[in-house]
């Protein structure tokens, strides 16, 4: 059997944590093999390796056969290996084609002018090869984040790799881009191309890998052929226990009016009008689901009740006063909480302490902070048992620079320190991107307890199945506009996805 790659007896250790404990793993030749395993079980790390980003404490890397002794990124490159990394490494401010070009630009005369012509002639050769309707001139920053996926699978492209990783390729894409992406590896290894694909989603690992290797708390489980086992044994096999795919929800019991959002309107920097008349409710007791396919607005409406844009027109009434001029700290103080779509942006310091991101919007208060002066003791005793409630796992725990942290741990921190805040109305925001399907059971449970708890919970996904799962109500928006404000059990998937595009729209018959 001839391997694309191996990976023999990888281990790695950081300060306080072994991330990689004598693992093993074979990439076939013109196959696609997925890593599997929980936040934090050192999946991405074991691939930064097989990349040249860290060196491993012990092992071997084999790549088509031999052996290297010390891999780094321009060595990767030259062996034809190409990375997409969880957090897009793109420069916002430079187009497409300086993006893909960069460390390789093509020069032209003695003065070594980069050869911009050439360049975008092969990045739009490459766009139209793989069906990308990628413009090369377009800038980072003005391009989706589903778009900017593709200018990094580009990249790889642009310098001729073979052996592609994947590193949660599909955390941040609609159901339609991840779609999209599974028909594009397909056809990369119908090419020639071999595939590692580090992933949580085990129904996309069914549908697009040959074989799949799990590893938990860093070490080791099994690789086993992916047609014949089951999603349930690898799930088993990935949180050592057995996983209820299904919420456990009884009815809501919703009451008074927390969020009364009247006929807004949010205009982008271009005083292009992004919001238009939107208007809902949310009670307490209850969540409401606000689906749309991504770009209608959705993002841009729950920026506007976070006080992350203004909005240009409206209202927007929490617990019956208006708060559309309200700072985003007025906002928290008055009883919001948001757990963000960009964990980065707007979620995390990332070089603060976990300790101190879990105190962000309450270090000032009692018992935090005594006569002005932190309480040192009482934040790291707080810090630990919210590490210890939402399995939030790091090198050194509540010191551990947020930085270092895996994607999907910095995501349980902020779920953590909202959570536990149990403010009367939570904008709960893609809160399982980047989770194991062990932290979305969990997070999945403690949404719901905050419903049953009295409190009015709006949730915005890009995954319709977690909004059906978890909605009492649905408001669903297309370019902008309510096409249709219904009850949960009045609808389903299909009905919801006509809504969403704009092709039924149904008067809203609910509370109002």
């Amino acid at each position: 059997m001839a391997y694309a790659v191996e990976m023999l007896n990888i281990t790695k250790e950081f300060p306080g944590i072994k991330a990689n404990d004598n693992i093993t793993l074979r990439l076939k030749e013109g196959s696609i093999h997925a890593l599997l395993g929980e936040n934090g079980a050192g999946k991405s790390t074991l691939m930064s390796i097989l990349f040249g980003l860290y060196q491993p404490t012990s092992g071997v890397i084999k790549v088509h056969g031999e052996t290297i002794k010390e891999m780094d990124p321009n060595l990767a490159t030259e062996l034809k290996i190409g990375m997409v990394h969880q957090h897009f490494k793109l420069i916002e401010s430079f187009t497409v084609a300086e993006n893909i070009i960069l460390g390789d630009e093509p020069v032209k005369n003695k003065m070594n002018v980069i050869d911009i012509k050439t360049a975008n002639r092969k990045i739009k050769e490459l766009s139209e090869q793989y069906g990308f309707n990628v413009d090369p001139n377009a800038k980072i920053s003005d391009i989706s984040v589903g778009m900017q996926q593709k200018v990094e699978i580009l990249k790889m492209l642009y310098r001729d790799a073979n052996i592609l990783i994947f590193d949660e390729p599909t955390a941040v894409l609609t159901p339609q881009e991840i779609d999209d992406l599974i028909e594009i590896m397909k056809r990369l290894v119908k090419e020639g191309k071999s595939i590692l694909l580090i992933t949580h989603k085990l129904i996309e690992i069914k549908s697009v890998a040959d074989e799949c290797t799990i590893l938990r708390r860093g070490k080791y489980i099994d690789t086993v052929d992916v047609k014949t086992t089951s999603i349930p044994e690898m799930a088993e096999m990935m949180v050592g226990r057995n996983v209820n795919f299904t919420i456990d929800k009884k009815p809501a019991n919703p009451k008074e009016v927390i969020l009364d959002v009247k006929n807004l309107c949010v205009e982008n920097e271009s005083k292009k009008q992004i919001v238009k008349d939107f208007s809902f409710d949310v009670r307490a007791g209850e969540i409401v689901g606000l689906a749309g396919v991504d770009g209608n607005g959705q993002s841009e409406l729950i920026y506007a009740l976070a006080g992350l844009m203004k909005a240009s027109k409206g209202e927007i009434l929490l617990c019956g006063e208006d708060i559309r001029n309200c700072s985003v700290k007025e906002r928290f103080d008055k009883g919001m909480g948001h757990i963000p779509e960009d964990r980065h942006k707007y979620g995390l310091v990332l070089d603060f302490l976990l300790k101190e991101n879990l105190i962000l919007q309450s270090y000032a208060d009692a018992p935090y902070a005594k006569h002005g002066i932190l309480q040192m003791d009482i934040i790291d005793e707080h810090a630990n048992k919210l590490i210890d409630e939402f399995d939030v796992r790091s090198g050194e725990g509540k010191e551990s620079l947020t930085r270092s942290m895996s994607g999907g741990n910095q995501q349980k921190a902020i779920i953590a320190r909202e959570l536990d805040r149990s403010p009367k109305l939570l904008l709960v925001v893609q809160p399982t991107r980047g989770l194991d399907v062990g932290a979305i059971e969990y997070i999945h449970g403690r949404i719901v307890e905050e419903r049953d708890n009295g409190k009015a919970v709006l949730l915005m996904s890009l995954d319709l199945d977690e909004i059906l799962d978890l909605s009492d109500r649905i408001v669903v928006i297309h370019d902008g506009e309510r096409t249709a404000f219904i009850d949960r059990d009045k609808t389903d998937f299909k009905d919801i996805g006509l809504y969403m595009a704009g092709e039924k729209h149904k008067e809203d018959t609910t509370h109002e």
